[in-house]
């Protein structure tokens, strides 16, 4: 059980304890950024002295925020610090004086390099290792957060953070377990449909935008679009008939309402077996402490999420991350 930082993190956040931080920008492009949302959550819920924006890499150079400066934190996400805009976000922030701490697996990568801090994390879904979940890159940004907040005066949550992340493990494997025949069978509902949404809110929201973008977009070709429970009743909600298909993520945040509503919808006007509506108040969450109850879920459902992945793209007969026609492949773009 982990009862401290992790002493690369107790390392940045000394670093940063000297200087004045106005404003935390989190960059990232794809994947990464889909852990930036939940980040600007946290901080928003129980940081008012550190006001937060989650921005696209190449948007945040191309924006050039006028806060960015000296009184700025920039914290950038990328799996092998090799994104390009990732770099030149990170290389921007400190042309400007901006401190910056980047989150990677490769510390000696160009993202690793070109910020002040560097922080390495784990993924099993390139690799195929198991890994601790404390270890992934939302845990590794939780904590950063967490020390960040306590360092500034607000609410201590380094303990109950440090404490859900021990227990997270069987949490997942609770869920994975429980869920393995719905999504068996969800999967060969819609192995041969050509769209397939996902909604959720709040926290949750960056894993169903990273599963739609990065898995059914990017490894299964499937055409999706990641749709905030919030906004489903500003239009999307005209594409929903008896053959829409739907991944809908129901969190425990104090958006949780949205996400309801865009379900009870759903479920009158669609067909519920198009749907794949996976419950956070249906999970065994023993060990998990507030906030981090709610907070940690996205974690929960990539987990779920990525076992659907496979289990689709065994029966479409498409690799996961092989099966690509651009990316790894060409790099003239």
């Amino acid at each position: 059980m982990r009862d401290a930082l992790d002493p690369d993190i107790l390392g940045a956040l000394a670093a940063l304890a000297g200087r004045e931080i106005a404003q935390v920008y989190l960059v990232a492009c794809g994947g990464s950024l889909s852990i930036m949302h939940p980040g600007k959550f946290v901080l928003d819920r129980h940081a008012p002295m550190l006001p937060a924006d989650a921005l696209n890499a190449s948007e945040f150079v191309q924006r050039a925020p006028a806060r960015l400066g000296p009184g700025a934190l920039v914290i950038l996400c990328s799996q092998t610090g090799t994104t390009r805009e990732t770099v030149a976000a990170a290389e921007f922030a400190r042309s400007r004086g901006a401190a910056t701490v980047a989150l990677t697996m490769e510390p000696g990568s160009p993202l690793g390099r070109a910020a002040g801090h560097v922080l390495r994390y784990a993924a099993p879904y390139t690799t195929g290792i198991p890994i601790d979940p404390a270890d992934s890159n939302y845990s590794v940004l939780y904590m950063l957060l967490a020390g960040l907040i306590r360092q500034r005066g607000g609410a201590d949550l380094t303990a109950p953070l440090l404490a859900s992340l021990s227990a997270l493990g069987p949490v997942i494997e609770g869920a994975r377990s429980r869920l393995a025949d719905r999504l068996d069978a969800y999967a060969l509902r819609v192995k041969d449909r050509p769209v397939v949404y996902t909604m959720a809110s709040g926290v949750n929201f960056g894993a169903a935008y990273s599963f739609a973008i990065c898995v059914l977009m990017e490894m299964q070709w499937i055409a999706s679009q990641a749709i905030h429970a919030g906004e489903f009743f500003h239009g999307p909600f005209e594409v929903v008939d008896r053959d829409a298909c739907f991944i809908l993520l129901v969190g425990l945040d104090p958006t949780r309402p949205s996400e309801e509503r865009a379900r009870a919808f759903l479920q009158r006007f669609g067909d519920p077996a198009n749907i794949l509506d996976l419950d956070a108040a249906t999970f065994d969450l023993a060990g998990l402490a507030d906030p981090w109850r709610a907070y940690l879920l996205p974690l929960v459902f990539f987990d779920v999420l990525w076992d659907f992945a496979h289990r689709l793209a065994r029966l479409r007969g498409h690799p996961m991350l092989t099966g690509r026609r651009y990316m790894k492949k060409i790099t003239d773009y």
